[in-house]
């Protein structure tokens, strides 16, 4: 699957499995709930896994960042849509400076 995707491609898909178990975290309710809890447990290995063959060829740093970044913007929008949580400018900011530090690292 690395030649497929290559490293960015391995990374993108990792960090959009970071927002599948961190929504699936929520949901769980604690680990009471079994589907939501083993949606949690399956998304996250996955999520590793793949952020670690994208690491085989990519700085540690720029991966990580970027991992977690993709996660924060993610779980930041969809908490909004699917859970009601709140939204305000500053809110915005921040997501708007995630994507910002994002396409630096990737450029950079």
């Amino acid at each position: 699957m690395s030649a497929l995707l290559g490293p960015w491609g391995l990374l993108v898909l990792a960090g959009l499995l970071e927002i599948v178990w961190a929504l699936a975290l929520k949901a769980s309710d604690g680990f009471t709930r079994p589907w939501p809890t083993a949606i949690t447990a399956i998304g996250a290995l996955a999520s590793f896994f793949l952020l670690a063959q994208a690491l085989r060829d990519l700085p540690a740093g720029t991966g990580y960042a970027v991992w977690t970044g993709i996660g924060a913007l993610g779980v930041a929008i969809l908490g909004v849509i699917w859970f009601g949580e709140a939204v305000n400018a500053l809110k915005i900011a921040g997501v708007l400076l995630i994507v910002a530090g994002i396409a630096a690292l990737k450029l950079a």
